[in-house]
């Protein structure tokens, strides 16, 4: 063991680096979840280049290798980088090397035949390697430790597609004659065993216990000002936490301390990085070139030239997506802004993270949007401060998910009874589904994969759904980039403004087809918000509660969806300065919701009149939508909410929260059980917001397809009370 650790230079491990390689050389899986910069890589690395430089237990000529996989791009690039001051000393037993969408075709087949310690990412397994397994059976038979980095990242649905692919990657590997360990890392889990398990399907040992120094972290909760200027229905509007860390990013450059700016949208990086730039050239005309954008959908060679400039120091400042969240060691970072609260608190801590890596002290700063979680969070900084990380919520069994997986591995190798295990329960009712649909085919003891096409490409395991959208340059047909097929309505459609690199573009068209927008470089002096209407109705109720009079339900739902129109607001202000209609087809979901009923009598307690009831539920629908991140692992774009006076299945007045991925993603469910608690925060929020009658710190929705028409803050606090008091009570704690 401590060979294996001095194998990566540590001559005296930290406690959680020696347990990790003790649990490793044992031959058992074990997750590290120890703050950032605490040095789980070298946890990790020590067994890693151990067993790839003693490769001659070995059967296979080749010795031993090793998988890393990791959420980004990026992160596995960084690593690579990271890798090369460990493995100089080593001599040339270490052969690492990058393979993802990014690496040249002609390097391919080196790194099959040659590589012994490949970094890559889910995507990249489930649509290259497991299908093209046999090319990759030397690396296979050999494969000894597959390291999953930054664990905490696979929720949702992306979580439950990547718990699949790492079943099929366990039976291929079983096919080849090797069992390999699990080593798995995170800064930020909640029950890191428990959620690793589920990820892997495998025992995985935990530790948590971290002994590494650490600099001080002064943390600001930052809220920003209110403005002369009056939103939709009157309502008061804050300066936008775009344009407030915009002005922290430029204040922080000028005094040369350098900054990642971390932002929630595409959109909202480029805008932040523009602004800022445009500031310091009124200061200093040399620093605008030393601030940049940093987000998906870049082409390889733009994202690989800021990630240089980045690790130089060529650049002070970045205003960038989670794409740089995870784990990218960005030496010397003095300090983080992050616009808008990220989702969750494993995600805040993840980005504050960023700042401080070598020790030394750092600043974080969380700039609140004007949204009732961010709100709520600023006044309520306990949330934040004395909570734990959420837990990790996942659901490999999802029909939608488990199809195409079980498709995937027959096609990779054809299904036998014994394999029905490793997927999960729900694998065996799926399977005549599968063979009904004509996609399976059962022959002798075997299910096989019946179609032409590759089975791997029925699925995109980001849960996009389609091929993503390419935007083009009118003019010139250059590729700018990409955006994902799902969001193509709200952020690519004819009139939406377009920001990459620093410069804008108006859509002039796009075309669903062929998975194209192109555009044209403008300079417009607003953004642009897409509006939808959404219905829905119940399939199925899978759970129900009573609440006093009141129900509370789970279950399953179609949600159908149309974008019917875009706003244009001023850039820093967000004053809406127009709307305009457009004409997109609707897209229906089949998902999974919470929703709860109310009854007339409940009503009349609540003293809600009719002429009252739609703006009620309306406000206690945003609202609750807003608040739900801060008791399930999604951000507020992962769901979404209907509230209807008279729903024509329940025939009552009632609030829906769906999850916004086919099949479900957890979310819903985790609401369910703890409606209590998260529908206590909704009224809350609601009653301390200072403004009178509503706002988007409290009711007020940015995605709301009606106009956030009707509204009534008052009569939606007293619906929620009256709501509340019919809850049960909790189960006493368990001795």
């Amino acid at each position: 063991m401590i060979n294996a650790i001095r194998a990566v230079g540590i001559e005296r491990p930290w406690a959680h680096q020696a347990r990790t390689a003790e649990h490793a050389l044992r031959g058992e899986s074990v997750v590290v979840a120890t703050g950032t910069a605490s040095g789980k890589s070298l946890a990790y690395l020590a067994p890693v280049l151990s067993a790839l430089l003693d490769g001659s237990e070995e059967p296979s000529g080749r010795g031993a290798t090793a998988l890393y996989l990791s959420p980004t791009k990026a992160l596995a690039a960084d690593q690579r980088r990271a890798l090369a001051p460990l493995t100089a000393p080593l001599g040339t037993g270490i052969r690492a090397a990058v393979y993802d969408g990014d690496t040249p075709v002609e390097e391919r087949e080196w790194v099959r035949q040659y590589a012994n310690y490949v970094l890559t990412n889910p995507d990249m397994l489930h649509r290259g390697i497991l299908p093209g397994h046999p090319r990759w059976s030397s690396f296979l038979r050999a494969l000894r430790y597959v390291v999953i980095d930054e664990c905490h990242t696979y929720r949702g649905v992306f979580g439950s597609h990547v718990a699949q692919v790492l079943r099929r990657l366990r039976r291929v590997c079983a096919r080849y004659g090797s069992s390999p360990v699990f080593l798995l890392a995170s800064a930020t889990a909640s029950d890191p065993a428990v959620a690793a398990c589920r990820l892997t399907g495998v025992p995985v040992a935990e530790i948590t216990e971290d002994g590494s120094p650490r600099g001080e972290v002064v943390f600001t909760l930052w809220e920003p000002p209110l403005t002369e200027l009056h939103g939709e229905q009157g309502a008061p509007v804050r300066r936008t936490a775009t344009a407030e860390s915009a002005d922290l990013l430029t204040d922080l450059a000028v005094q040369g301390v350098r900054t990642v700016t971390f932002v929630r949208s595409r959109r909202g990086a480029e805008l932040i990085a523009l602004i800022a730039q445009e500031r310091l050239a009124e200061v200093d005309r040399s620093l605008p070139d030393r601030i940049a954008a940093y987000r998906g959908g870049y082409l390889p060679e733009e994202r690989r030239a800021l990630e240089k400039a980045l690790h130089s120091g060529e650049l002070l400042g970045l205003a960038a997506t989670t794409a740089l969240e995870l784990g990218m060691d960005i030496a010397g970072l003095d300090a983080v802004v992050v616009a808008g609260y990220p989702g969750t608190r494993a995600s805040l801590w993840q980005q504050a993270g960023r700042a401080g890596r070598t020790g030394e002290g750092a600043l974080a700063i969380l700039v609140a949007r004007d949204d009732p979680l961010d709100t709520y969070l600023v006044h309520h900084p306990d949330a934040l401060f004395r909570q734990p990380v959420e837990s990790t919520v996942l659901d490999p069994d999802n029909p939608y998910v488990l199809a195409p997986h079980l498709c995937a591995a027959a096609a990779e190798l054809p299904l036998t009874e014994p394999d029905l295990e490793l997927f999960g329960p729900a694998t065996e009712e799926l399977m005549p589904q599968l063979e009904q649909r004509k996609l399976l085919r059962r022959r002798a003891k075997a299910w096989h994969w019946t179609r032409r096409e590759r089975a791997a490409d029925l699925t995109d395991i980001r849960g996009a759904g389609g091929s993503p959208v390419q935007v083009v340059e009118a003019a010139t047909g250059r590729l700018l980039g990409t955006v994902d097929a799902a969001a193509a309505h709200t952020t690519v459609h004819e009139g939406a403004v377009h920001l990459h690199q620093g410069r804008s573009y108006l859509v002039e068209q796009l075309d669903l087809d062929d998975s194209v927008a192109l555009v044209e470089e403008a300079t417009p002096p607003y953004s642009t918000t897409a509006r939808d209407t959404t219905a829905i109705s119940i399939l199925e109720t899978t759970t129900e509660i009573p609440w006093g009079d009141a129900r509370l339900c789970f279950g399953s739902v179609e949600v159908t969806n149309q974008v019917v129109s875009f706003l244009r607001r001023k850039l820093i202000t967000g004053e809406v300065l127009g709307e305009s209609k457009l004409d997109l087809p609707p897209r229906t979901l089949r998902t999974r919701a919470v929703w709860w009923t109310v009854t007339d009598d409940q009503l009349e307690e609540a003293r809600v009149h009719p002429q009252a009831l739609g703006g009620a539920l309306h406000a206690a629908e945003h609202a609750s939508i807003g608040i739900l991140p801060l008791f399930a692992t999604c951000d507020r774009w992962d769901i979404g909410g209907v509230s209807i006076p008279l729903h024509p299945d329940t025939l009552l007045p009632t609030v829906f929260v769906y999850d916004g991925h086919p099949g479900g993603a957890g979310f819903a469910e985790r609401a369910f059980h703890t409606a209590a608690r998260w529908l206590a925060a909704t009224r809350e929020a609601i009653a301390v917001c200072e403004c009178e009658a509503g706002c988007p710190s409290c009711i007020q929705s940015p995605k709301c397809g009606n106009g956030n028409d009707p509204l009534d803050k008052k009569a939606a606090i007293r619906l929620l009370t009256t709501l509340l008091a019919g809850a049960p009570e909790p189960p006493p704690p368990a001795e």
